[in-house]
């Protein structure tokens, strides 16, 4: 439980001058009287939610006014004082809680859950630990940069229990990120107290235990929080590692309006309130003679008109107006395709060797292309696919990871951020459900939200076939697919594997590539030596035919060439190699030509992208059929491991008898 005795603030002005003082004063201000004016239209219903920081204001305004302009700051629910303190006009501010098109995410986010990259802040979202990584993220290109700058991300004291803290601090200590940690320790966790939280004394007693350096401030202490951040920035920017700041501070609201505060003993309340952080500092100056009573009164006086007219502006704006075509161009950042063939040498290349082929160029096509992934540096990859790698491009750009894949991808997105790009490895597909939160809710969501691309790369060794069991065969494609803003790469050749790994690296988007592992060394073909390549989003015709379309991708490709020339079936085998977004244009040319259709893949039945193939065929093309759509897949079970049971899981089998019943329609 927080300590409940009153301890007066101590203020300390250490040589500050005047302006900085009267500064720090009328940005201390400003998120006070915005935010009492937010309560008022919260209770008329002008704004739908609201997230109170009054009584952590302090925290927000010194680290804002001590970091440099350019500087990211990562910010929470109650870091107003970021925000107004970075000069955003107010009637952007305004337009965004009210949900209108001036905001910053075109009606589509509400509160503080947006970034203004143009004002130096990225915001959260709302599962609080991940934005960590994404400072570190910054943090890594300043440092590859030698930029000698810093970033800054806010979390509360309840985010810390969650997995992402630990992942990104662990990370930044490791790799000695110049990156500022700020706990906001308020108390409370909506109404958990900090007692049910964690049983260390204080939370920077955690820093030790990342190698770090951790200090504990008074975060209602303007001067004490803008002292020490400005000394620990100038210091980690002239000597990278990160810090973790611990801001003792409370909740004097809510978690948001509607949950009150009557799980907070009264006590409590009435001891911080003696700490309040602006009334504590406007005393301190009238005392020093700094700032006088009619000058803090008209200054109020003043930005409160100022409040006042930025929300008659903004009520006059018209509701949003819904536009399909909007919503739906927003999915993806702009990219304009443009093929690049190469005329020189072949040369015969099994598919490993292809990805390996095409990552090689592509690191020396894009120099701010940074590698991340465990082993993948010295060792070369558990597939051996960076095997020399380290010596050729440099440990900066070719990194071994601690194991953690949330924390990694999310410093891929914080490379983007500052126009870097990043490649991460999953060791195998399976794993990325460690990292899955990062890439749902941040990668694809970025640039829908507000306009940010993400240009992240996410390699997936994928697959069964191997007798690898249940944690390293999975087929993982369909719970990306689902995810609006993804874009899902799946090739079946070394010449397609290596054109559209290098094609991934020129998009912008977010991008799961997946590879087969069964085809790394079974599978080659004589492919160009130089940079290619290959349209993302366009399917091909690997066989024509008349008796039937083979609609399938990756290892199904290979398993429907096979059966339907041991069949002796003329079959049209289409091979969709990109399955977000799917090329349906490509399917419904197939399904006219040959008028029956299995669809095949080796993922599990129930939930595969099978079933949204078949429902598109059925609404858009059922005119041209002369028989059912049939699926064929994996068996709804985990994959096993024996190799008798993983034959009978895998769909070949099945994919044989499904060919012989449609054609017999």
């Amino acid at each position: 439980m927080m300590d409940t005795s009153p301890k007066p603030i101590e203020y300390q002005k250490k040589g500050l001058k005047k302006e900085v003082l009267k500064s720090l004063y009328i940005n201390l201000l400003k998120p006070r009287l915005i935010e009492e004016k937010m309560l008022s239209l919260l209770r008329q219903g002008k704004v739908s939610k609201w997230f109170s920081g009054i009584g952590q204001e302090a925290i927000s305004v010194g680290a804002t006014m001590a970091l440099q302009e350019d500087e990211l700051l990562f910010t929470m629910h109650r870091n107003l004082g970021v925000f107004t303190t970075r000069g955003i006009p107010l009637e952007r501010l305004f337009a965004q809680w009210q949900g209108k098109a001036s905001g910053f995410t075109k009606g589509r986010d509400r509160s503080f859950h947006f970034g203004a990259p143009e004002y130096g802040i990225i915001g959260m979202i709302s599962h609080l630990g991940p934005q960590l990584s994404l400072a570190s993220g910054v943090a890594l290109a300043h440092k590859l940069k030698k930029e000698q700058k810093v970033a800054l991300a806010f979390t509360g004291d309840g985010a810390t229990s969650e997995g992402d803290f630990h992942e990104a601090l662990n990370v930044a200590a490791v790799w000695q990120l110049p990156v500022i940690f700020v706990i906001e320790n308020n108390g409370y966790g909506l109404s958990t107290p900090v007692s049910e939280q964690y049983y260390c004394q204080n939370l920077a007693d955690r820093g030790l235990g990342y190698g770090m350096e951790s200090i504990i401030i008074d975060g209602n202490n303007i001067l004490e929080v803008y002292q020490t951040i400005t000394a620990k920035a100038e210091q980690i920017r002239k000597n990278p590692a990160p810090i973790l700041i611990e801001c003792k501070t409370f909740r004097m609201r809510g978690h948001e309006e509607a949950s009150g505060t009557k799980y907070v003993p009264k006590e409590l309340m009435e001891a911080w309130a003696l700490k309040d952080p602006l009334q504590n500092f406007e005393d301190y100056l009238i005392k020093e003679n700094l700032i006088s009573e009619e000058e803090i009164l008209q200054t109020k006086k003043d930005f409160k008109k100022v409040i006042n007219q930025a929300l008659q502006k903004v009520e006059k704006e018209e509701v949003i107006t819904a536009n399909q075509e909007e919503e739906l161009a927003d999915i993806y950042a702009p990219h304009n395709f443009n093929q690049k063939t190469a005329s020189g040498p072949k040369s015969e290349k099994r598919f490993v060797d292809a990805i390996s082929d095409g990552l090689r160029l592509a690191m020396e096509q894009h120099p701010e292309l940074v590698l991340m992934g465990q082993d993948i540096a010295e060792y070369g990859g558990v597939f051996k696919i960076t095997d020399g790698f380290s010596n050729q491009f440099g440990s900066d750009r070719v990194r071994n990871t601690p194991l953690c894949e949330s924390a990694i991808l999310g410093i891929g997105l914080g490379l983007s951020l500052k126009g870097w790009k990043a490649m991460v490895e999953m060791q195998f597909a399976d794993f990325v459900s460690c990292g899955f939160n990062q890439i749902v809710n941040n990668l694809a969501k970025l640039h829908y939200r507000w306009q940010q691309n993400a240009d992240v790369v996410v390699r997936m060794p994928t697959g069964a076939g191997v007798g690898a069991g249940p944690y390293h065969s999975q087929s993982t494609e369909a719970w990306f697919v689902h995810t609006p803003g993804l874009k899902v790469v799946y090739p079946s050749t070394p010449y397609d594997a290596k054109g559209l790994l290098l094609a991934s690296f020129e998009d912008p988007n977010p991008i799961l590539f997946f590879e087969h592992k069964a085809l790394y060394r079974s599978i080659s073909a004589e492919i160009p030596d130089d940079y290619y390549t290959v349209e993302i989003g366009k399917a091909k015709v690997v066989t024509e035919g008349k008796d039937l379309s083979i609609i399938t991708y990756g290892m199904g490709v290979h398993w429907a060439i096979q059966t339907s020339q041991e069949l002796n079936v003329d079959a049209e085998i289409i091979d969709l190699m990109t399955l977000a977004p799917i090329d349906y244009e490509a399917i419904a040319n197939s399904v006219k030509k040959t008028n029956k259709v299995i669809v095949l893949h080796e993922d599990t039945l129930t939930g595969g992208i099978g079933g949204d193939i078949a429902a598109y065929i059925s609404e858009h093309l059922f005119e041209f059929l002369d028989a059912p759509i049939f699926r064929v897949a994996s068996m709804d079970t985990p994959v096993p491991f024996a190799k008798s049971l993983e034959n009978q899981f895998l769909p070949i089998d099945r994919l044989k008898e499904k060919i012989n019943q449609i054609l017999r329609y």
